[in-house]
């Protein structure tokens, strides 16, 4: 089953990429291909800081003594 986050990604994605064809034909970067490049690097972010919360919760909660 599919994370809402990795369903978020492909869809962010796909339109990121279909804006990205139609600023090719046009020759110019449009609003939406700005929103969406935006809101992908902002889930990459959102990920990123759950992955680095998640391994420092682990690693604080391990007993080395």
């Amino acid at each position: 089953m599919m994370s809402i986050q990795k369903m978020q990604f492909q869809y962010l994605w796909t339109r990121l990429l279909a804006s990205r064809e139609q600023d090719t034909e046009s020759g110019e970067v449009s609003a939406t291909t700005v929103v969406m490049a935006a809101a992908l690097i902002a889930l990459a972010i959102t990920v990123g800081a759950t992955i680095t919360s998640r391994v420092r919760d682990k690693a604080n909660s391990l007993d080395l003594g």
